[in-house]
């Protein structure tokens, strides 16, 4: 075996040394680029085997002779000494292949189009673990945590087609819900709280994890709980309490408290929220049971419910209504979604079979990962189980329970250890309790109080038998109906009830297809369970054994007056393992995120199992692992741990269900063994060479496909059978602690053992109850792919087919022709391409189906042998005559898409339901607490699940199809992205409260310079700069800010020959190029100037060169001659693709001639007067667009036709408006015409007051974006941006970015690069959310945010008279509002200009602060609706459907709703900390301290504003008073 000497090298330092792997080509002729080798020691041939790629070979890189070199990090992470000899060796990637890996990656948006591209650019690379992984193309960053292959993780392999890749994200949005339930206040077995065991326990913990992982997660803390009144009828309640009561199923009042302890933060250090939780939980008991008193006024009795009872499945809800609308607040420094629900209880709900199926399907369908830890005990059944609310009340009713794969589930338990015992109970005994023996019901007394002749009596009853035949599935034929027994009453336990088959061969029964149960909104998946069955199936070992052979005696005990009820078979949760369901492909939705464990089936790694339940004798262990076809190489690989397993139960048979379960059970076997292995094996030990050659024997353990249609009921991978034993990877109860796996420390991968629990340890049936800490603090998005496919036969029965084919080149075409601006149109390919990201982006995911050798009766055959779902497999497989063919399989829920790409044709096949699931709406009335508000406040929200079937695919691709085309726009329906953005000028007076400590925050409007002229000059360079405008003319920036330096880039732009209109190369692509003029003619210019003795002098006034003012008789012909000039002139833009030459800005014009005028004359009719005279012209060549002052594009009609830089206009309005952003400018027209300065009276004080905002018919204007400016993807990308049509000062202006076809990283990297502009332009750009006061019942709310009322004192004045009495009745209401606009401008608020939507509703006024941190808003008060004072109903903000009640016997109150932005970054946020303020106190919250205590008037600061105002007018009018005298004695 040949050695080489091992350098190490760093990279970087060297060109030649860049790659991982640098060796000699000289000593391997036969290796190429892309090759794996092998690296390790010769003396530790079983130790860690590095695998690296050769990424390039190349004769400068040379190494000496034998000599190889790795990079310095891998060395040192695999142990491995420069200068020693190790062995290299080509190996074949197959042998090597990871069966899946999972990636991390932090602070960045990654869609799911965008795992799926790095998942087709990361097939066929090598990797190990820590690699760092930077894909330039989309500016993604992300991290290898872990690989698995054959059944144990490995510390290197090579990504191959079949790999499944996991993403996981450490910066998710997280929301903790923590049940407040009545355990809350009881003692767990070590004397804590459970509330302590939750906080002090669990969550410190995860934050450590939290801290130890790097995460940094955007987190939201809600405490709730359901509380219960003791009531039968409504009018127990007092008129306040009625709003939010609801009824449950037994007629019992309820009402829902969320009490929001943190909102949407980012820490660095938890502690300090803990110490807030552990105060909140003092008081929060109290505060919600006795929420409603009053004085004098009765209260039904509050009591708070217990776990079981509780608003679980609510409160996932609550967290999807956020969840859902994703796509409108997004952010691009988060990905993933993850609610977490810590509850005491042990994993058992009561719940609504309604809100089940919602809760399912919309968890499901959004791919949200959702988390169960419970801090009580583990009970002896399966967990988690809902119970169906039972609402037939007679006694032989059954219950309903369901197992939901679809919630993972931790028990947490703490490392406490009792001195005197190591027992754990599993199970709560109930309390007896001396109560009036009438009060207790028949069956309650009985199972509490049963005396020993009961106990024999009851030993006639086989009730392990009972068990067998009662949860057996029903027979093949399902034509025998499950029958019903009902007992007489005398029998010892009435609450028993049996059920039995009429037919006597149920021992034979085989698993079939259980029929779903034919019932309201029956789902599937959810099967129906039994009655008092919990109570039934206590452990009998008195059972006499002889009756227990004796089948037939037992069978005539059971069988008696049999009542035929619909076929079903019902869940037993203490052994769901038997009952197997049909397979769906919700069921297989997130298998993908799970690693196969050693027996090839998917594991979740904190469910281990401590003790198998049953066990098989030796002999019989093989046979049933050949007859289970799955006899993979790992079972027998620790065979001397097989005896010890089977000894302990030798004597115990094994019910054959379905070979199935004896798969499993074999599984669940060798998968103990993988985890209590020896200790001595390695972490990562080598791969044996059995293992390599054997993978065909591996591969044969059965594969989920549409061919096996059965899965375990228990458990989120379906394939882990469940037992009493199973228990996770806390390891707390044994000698042994076994490390997590979460916990691995990462650096020393290959040296660190998995610390196992011994088997002998575990072996005595002690339960290590766990957490699954990974999916707690590195959540998992949704896999991009799965595996489950329906059969030809359910196809053809259960579904709708319906198709549809796309020409993109013939639609390219006609578009290319009609359009008047040229796009590079997408290849058909790339279309293919796009159509299938589309449908992974809106939660779809690729089927990838096993390859069967004969494919061609698959149900999804392809021409070619094999089924290329993968996107470059391809290309190989088929042979080079044939056109291109490629196919693709995707599913949501119930629907499928098959997109086949054929040559030029793109044919998309869709599958839906044939009866799909009716649509539910559950309206739900709740009480919730912000933070920093003062009540509960009323809300309400409606789950509802979505008709996925409905979204308009066929509108979507053809949007793709047309490249965005205008003939087919976004909709709302479509659910594009969006990030919403306002533009605010920078303020300089938050310094002075922020750094100098101003004791008052209403300093806004003291500034005394007026910088309009300052402001949109600012304006105009951004907008400039967002359109990539240059001007021939350098236009001087303000404040001697240095002209930007023209990049490399774009010198080489402009020196290339000018492109013709229609043609846009790659590099030009961004949306355009521009450039300075050639010099030399700028220079003649300035030399015939000079002839002609005209000195241009620089105006400080305008930053244009100006000469010479115009005399006062000038005409319009030498005005435009002037104007034209080149230096002197007003100055245009340089040549870019669709802008004709010659283009000017209005407001630039406008500015030009007021700096020249002498007369008077109004600068504005002058250009208009042009256009009339057709000198200039709309740049878009539309002749009927009068002049707007603003930044809008004119362009000189007159101009030479022949010269070599002549561009004609487009001629097309619409596509000219589609491509430029064109903005009026309003409120600053004295910038060029001389006006009269207005009033300095406050507007609610003027005798006529002035219109509240800016009126125009267009509020927003929609024009092409294009996003990848920096020519980084290998997409074709391109958005829309939204924008105001009006500009003016001292209002925010507000932009959106909308996209569908575009990648997160490359869409935040376009917004950061505006961020930066915006700031250098003495702006800032704040993100905002798309419904930023998030009032109650509004649908696209976040149900746990609102809006803080602070109600304005109206009675300030002496005397208590009326504000505004002296003014008409008619205008009170504006001057009210113009007075509270008045206040909001004081505190720093700028109006923001929205859409009217409702004329009915009261108009609102939306006002955000000038740091973007917090909006106000004022509601109206219409005049009809007016009583008292005007303005709004009664805020308590209720959330109340205030705004929409006629009801005009409610008193108003007037006042403003606060709202917090809370898409600011967390670190921006707390970076305006006061300075010397006590405990770091924030800008915001002393901003809302100050607000509120000018509000009510305190210290008489209202009083006072108001008097100084009435001054003001005082003032004015004896200045006016004065001047009219003066004109009058002139006048005589």
């Amino acid at each position: 075996m040949k050695l080489y000497k091992l350098n190490t090298h760093t990279r970087g330092c060297n060109k030649s040394y860049d790659a991982d792997l640098v060796l000699n080509p000289q000593d391997h002729p036969t290796a190429k680029v892309g090759d794996v080798v092998e690296i390790y020691s010769p003396e530790d041939e079983n130790g860690t085997h590095l695998l690296l790629q050769i990424t390039e070979l190349n004769e400068q890189s040379k190494t000496g002779r034998n000599v190889i070199s790795i990079e310095s990090c891998i060395a040192t992470a695999f142990k491995m000494r420069s200068y020693s000899n190790v062995v290299m060796q080509i190996v074949n990637p197959a042998d090597v292949a990871l069966d899946s890996i999972e990636i991390t990656f932090k602070d960045q948006y990654m869609g799911r189009s965008e795992m799926w591209r790095l998942k087709t650019y990361l097939t066929n690379t090598c990797v190990y673990v820590n690699k760092k992984i930077d894909y330039n193309d989309m500016q993604i960053r992300c991290q290898v945590y872990e690989m698995w292959s054959q059944g144990e993780r490995v510390a290197s392999g090579v990504i191959t087609d079949d790999t499944k890749i996991v993403f996981r994200s450490s910066t998710s949005m997280v929301y903790l819900f923590l049940q407040m339930s009545s355990e809350m206040w009881d003692f767990d077995i070590h004397g804590d709280l459970y509330f302590e065991k939750a906080v002090n326990g669990f969550l410190t913990e995860l934050f450590q994890k939290w801290k130890k992982l790097g995460c940094n997660h955007e987190v939201t803390i809600v405490l709730f709980s359901r509380t219960f009144y003791a009531a039968k009828s409504l009018d127990e309640f007092p008129a306040h309490m009625r709003d939010c009561l609801q009824l449950d199923y037994k007629g019992r009042y309820y009402e829902d408290f969320y009490r929001v302890a943190i909102q949407n933060e980012r820490n660095d250090d938890w502690c300090t929220v803990l110490a807030q939780l552990r105060k909140l939980f003092t008081s929060y008991q109290e505060t919600v049971l006795r929420y409603h008193e009053r004085q004098h006024m009765h209260i039904p009795h509050a009591t708070n419910s217990t776990a079981t009872q509780g608003n679980f499945l609510e409160v996932l809800n609550i967290s999807l209504n956020t969840f859902e609308k994703h796509y409108l607040d997004r952010t691009f420094d988060r990905t993933g979604q993850l609610s977490v629900v810590i509850t005491p209880g042990v994993g058992v709900f009561s719940v609504d079979r309604e809100l089940t199926n919602i809760t399912k399907q919309r968890i499901i369908d959004n791919g949200v990962g959702s988390d169960l830890v419970c801090v009580g005990e583990q009970p002896l059944h399966a967990v988690p189980l809902l119970k169906f609310h039972n609402k037939d009340t007679t006694l032989t009713s059954a219950d309903d329970y369901s197992l939901p794969h679809w919630i993972n589930l931790s028990f947490y338990s703490t490392n406490k250890k009792i001195a005197y015992s190591s027992f754990i109970p599993r199970i709560k005994l109930p309390i007896l309790s001396a109560v009036d023996e009438t009060d207790v019901e028949e069956s309650e007394r009985n199972f509490l109080s049963c005396n020993q002749s009961e106990y024999i009596h009851n030993s006639l009853f086989d009730y392990d038998a009972y068990d067998e035949q009662i949860f057996q599935p029903l027979p093949a034929q399902s034509t025998c109906s499950l029958q019903r027994v009902v007992r007489a009453k005398k029998t010892s336990v009435p609450s028993f009830e049996t059920y039995a088959y009429r037919n006597n061969d149920w021992e034979n029964l085989t698993p079939t297809k259980i029929p779903s149960l034919r019932r309201k909104m029956s789902d599937p998946d959810i099967h129906h369970g039994t009655s008092g069955m919990l109570a039934a199936l206590t452990d009998a070992t008195n059972l006499s054994e002889s009756l227990a052979s004796e089948k037939n005696a037992r069978r005539t005990i059971v069988s008696i007056a049999p009542i035929v009820r619909p076929g079903r078979a019902l869940i037993n949760p203490f052994d769901p393992s038997h009952v197997t369901i049909k397979l769906t492909s919700n069921r297989r939705r997130w298998t993908h995120i799970f690693p196969k464990g050693p027996t090839g089936v998917l594991i979740q790694q904190h469910h281990y199992q401590a003790v198998p339940a049953k066990a098989t004798p030796a002999a019989n262990y093989s046979r049933q692992l050949q007859h289970s076809t799955s006899s993979n190489n790992n079972c027998n690989a620790n065979n001397n741990n097989e005896n010890d397993y089977n000894n302990a139960a030798a004597g115990e048979q094994y019910d054959q269900v379905s070979t199935h379960s004896l798969m499993s059970l074999s599984k669940s076997i060798a998968s103990q063994q993988f985890v209590m292995g020896e200790e001595k094996v390695d972490f990562f030990k080598r791969r044996h060479n059995s293992l390599l050659t054997a993978t065909a024997a591996a591969a044969n353990v059965p594969n989920l496909t549409a061919t096996q249609a059965k899965s375990y009921l228990w458990g989120a991978t379906g394939e882990q059978e469940w037992t009493p034993a199973i228990t996770t990877e806390n390891g707390n109860a044994t000698g042994k602690h076994m490390k997590p796996i979460v916990e691995v420390d990462h650096s020393n991968f290959g040296s660190s053992p998995l610390e196992a629990t011994t088997p002998e340890a575990v072996g005595k049936g002690k339960i290590i109850i766990g957490v699954d800490w990974k999916s707690l603090s590195i959540p998992a998005c949704l896999p991009i792919t799965t595996d489950y496919f329906p059969d030809k036969r359910s196809l053809h029965n259960d579904y709708v087919i319906s198709d549809y084919t796309l020409l993109p080149d013939d639609v390219n075409l006609d578009y290319a022709r009609s359009r008047a601006v040229y796009r590079k149109p997408l290849s058909t390919e790339e279309v293919c391409k796009e159509i299938v990201s589309q449908r992974l982006a809106q939660g779809f995911q690729l089927i990838v189906v096993e390859e069967k050798p004969s494919a061609s009766n698959g149900c999804c055959s392809t021409s070619g042998p094999g089924c290329a779902l993968t996107s470059n497999q391809c290309s190989t497989v088929l042979p080079p005559s044939a056109e291109t063919r490629k196919e693709y399989l995707l599913s949501i829920g119930r629907i499928f898409h098959k997109i086949s790409l054929t040559g030029s044709v793109i044919t998309v096949t869709g599958y839906r339901p044939r009866h799909p699931y009716p649509p539910i709406n559950v309206d739900y009335r709740y009480r919730f607490h912000a933070p920093q508000h003062e009540t509960y406040e009323i809300s309400g929200v409606n789950f509802t699940t979505e008709k996925l079937e409905n979204f308009n695919w066929n509108h979507m691709d053809l949007y793709i199809c047309t490249r965005g085309d205008v003939d087919y726009p976004l909709m709302d329906s479509l659910k594009y992205w969006r990030f919403r953005m306002y533009l605010l000028p920078r303020e300089n007076m938050v310094n002075k409260i922020v750094s100098f400590g101003s004791q008052r925050c209403d300093i806004f409007t003291d500034a005394v310079v007026d910088n309009t002229r300052e402001q949109i000059d600012d304006f105009v360079r951004l907008i400039e700069n967002v359109s990539k405008l240059k001007r021939q003319i350098g236009r001087k920036a303000r404040h001697d800010t240095p002209t930007p330096r023209i990049t490399e880039k774009n010198h080489n732009l402009l020196n290339a020959p000018q492109q013709s209109i229609n043609v846009r190369s790659k590099l030009e692509a961004s949306r355009i190029s521009r450039i300075f003029p050639g010099t030399d003619a700028a220079a003649a210019a300035a030399a015939s100037n000079a002839a002609a003795g005209v000195i241009p002098r620089d105006d400080q006034d305008d930053g244009f060169p100006v000469d010479i003012k115009f005399s006062a008789n000038i005409t319009l012909a030498e005005i435009f001659e002037a104007m034209k000039h080149p230096i002197t002139g007003v100055g245009y833009f340089t040549q870019t693709q669709s802008l004709p030459s010659c283009t000017f800005v209005s407001y630039d014009a406008l500015l030009w001639l007021k700096a020249r005028l002498s007369n008077g004359r109004h600068p504005l009719d002058i250009l208009e007067a042009m256009r009339k005279e057709h000198m200039i012209c709309h740049a878009s060549g539309d002749w009927s667009k009068p002049i707007i002052a603003g930044f809008v594009f004119y362009y000189v009609v007159q101009q030479d036709k022949n010269a070599k830089d002549y561009a004609p206009p487009l001629n097309d309005y619409s596509a000219f408006v589609n491509e430029w952003l064109e903005i009026e400018f309003q409120g600053c027209s004295f910038l060029w015409h001389d006006e009269p300065s207005p009033s300095e009276v406050p507007n609610f004080l003027r005798d006529t007051t002035a219109p509240q905002s800016w009126k125009t018919k267009r509020v927003y204007r929609q024009s092409h974006l294009e996003i990848d400016v920096n020519q980084k993807s290998d997409r074709m990308e391109w958005g829309h941006v939204k924008h105001h049509t009006v500009m003016q000062p001292g209002f925010a202006f507000e932009l959106v970015v909308e996209w569908v076809t575009s990648s997160g990283p490359i869409v935040s990297d376009l917004i950061s690069g505006w961020m930066r502009k915006a700031i250098h332009c003495s702006y800032q750009l704040v993100s905002v959310p798309a419904d930023p006061m998030a009032e109650p019942f509004t649908k696209k709310s976040d149900p746990l945010r609102g809006p803080i009322f602070i109600p304005l004192c109206v009675t300030f004045l002496p005397d208590g008279a009326a504000l505004f009495d002296e003014f008409p009745e008619e205008s009170r209401a504006d001057r009210m509002l113009f007075l509270q606009e008045a206040i909001l401008a004081r505190f720093g608020f700028l109006p923001c200009v929205l859409e009217e939507t409702n004329k009915d509703l009261p108009k609102e006024y939306q006002y955000v602060h000038c740091t973007g941190n917090m909006f106000a808003l004022i509601r109206c008060a219409s005049n009809k609706n007016q009583v008292e004072s005007p303005s709004r109903q009664e805020a308590n903000v209720t959330r109340c459907v205030y705004g929409h009640t006629n009801n005009t016997n409610v008193p108003k109150k007037v006042g403003f709703l606060w709202a917090w932005n809370h898409m600011i970054p967390n670190k921006k946020w707390k970076a305006l900390t006061i300075n010397n303020s006590e405990n770091g106190e924030l800008f915001q919250l002393k901003m809302l301290k100050d607000f509120r205590e000018f509000c009510s008037n305190s210290d008489q600061r209202l009083a006072n504003f108001w008097a100084n105002c009435q001054e003001l007018k005082r003032k004015s009018k004896k200045f006016e008073y004065n001047n009219n005298n003066n004109d009058d004695s002139k006048n005589i």
